[in-house]
């Protein structure tokens, strides 16, 4: 095996130990530096046009894939090529901070404290909390946990396996500009259309492969893996996203509850499909959401590890058996 590859495996194994044990850094978070990047570019780069759209996240998400290839080359292979992956996958990496909150959100439900529930909700999501009673803050929490299990967890993981630094730096990129620009309101309509399709594209397998995850995992929460596939493949297609409505249906049918229904964000109430056949979601089901992220969280850490693994494998038998010219 490589150098670089070797890199990889112990890299993104050692970047998911490192976001169990510190999560996401309260001050000074990388993802929240570009995210002020991205906002000051913008107040540069704005025109009503998915031409300038495009051009602003090209020049954003290529300037971290170039600066992951460049950091990526520049350091010796051994250690510091493990600890420089495993620092972009911890960076990437959502799961922690999102178990937590989703804990925390469960807690104050169970309290009652639906103030304190609604001043909670925009860590986990961008709905707008004050039209939300005690049962939309749960849906909408379990809605945001099973999204945001394959895009804070699967994904990064899975990009970090494929690609490398460059390739998991290029995913967070992309994701942020997304939750930044990405919705349809109508100033990003059109300047915010490259974020929201480009995130669409890099999250369409790893959303698949969490949502198969999910079938694999529903049973060590009590939950059905045959109701996950059920629903995964009858509503998904349902759900606006491309990509959401996998997670979300595979969770709904995993844990026997309905989702979807009238979603309030500031900028517009969307009428969404309902997913799952059971009853709405109380805060046990979040309770149990977060645990299936958990689980799930870990299966994908394993199979990005083995993924890793093989591909450098297969790379270097592929140069073994290339003919000389």
């Amino acid at each position: 095996m490589t150098a670089l590859g070797e890199a990889r495996p112990v890299g993104l194994i050692a970047g998911y130990l490192a976001d169990l044990v510190f999560a996401d850094p309260r001050r000074g978070h990388p993802v929240a530096a570009f995210g002020g990047c991205a906002a000051a570019l913008e107040s540069v780069s704005y025109r009503d046009s998915r031409a300038a759209g495009a051009a602003h996240v090209g020049v954003l998400v290529g300037g971290l894939a170039a600066a992951g290839c460049i950091a990526q080359r520049t350091v010796r292979p051994g250690p510091g090529r493990w600890a420089l992956t495993a620092a972009a996958t911890w960076v990437a990496l959502g799961g922690t901070s999102l178990v937590r909150t989703g804990r925390r959100m469960a807690d104050l439900l169970c309290a009652p404290d639906t103030d304190a529930a609604r001043a909670l909700l925009p860590a986990l999501c961008g709905r707008d909390p004050a039209a939300l009673d005690s049962a939309g803050l749960t849906r909408a929490a379990l809605e945001s946990v099973a999204e945001n299990t394959s895009d804070a967890q699967v994904a990064p993981l899975l990009w970090a396996a494929i690609g490398g630094v460059p390739a998991v730096l290029a995913y967070r990129g992309i994701n942020t500009l997304d939750a930044m620009i990405g919705h349809r309101s109508p100033r990003y309509l059109r300047f915010g259309w490259a974020a929201a399709r480009l995130d669409d594209a890099a999250n369409f397998i790893p959303a698949r492969v969490s949502a198969a995850l999910t079938v694999l995992c529903a049973p060590l929460v009590g939950g059905s893996a045959a109701g996950a596939v059920r629903v995964w493949r009858r509503d998904a297609g349902r759900h606006p996203s491309p990509n959401a409505g996998v997670a979300e249906a595979a969770f709904a049918g995993a844990l026997g509850v309905r989702l979807g229904g009238p979603t309030q964000y500031r900028h517009e109430l969307e009428i969404r499909p309902t997913l799952g056949d059971g009853d709405p979601p109380g805060v046990g089901d979040l309770r149990r959401a977060v645990v299936l992220s958990q689980l799930v969280g870990a299966a994908a850490a394993a199979l990005a590890a083995g993924l890793a693994v093989g591909l450098s494998v297969a790379g270097r038998t592929g140069r073994r058996v290339s003919p000389r010219r």
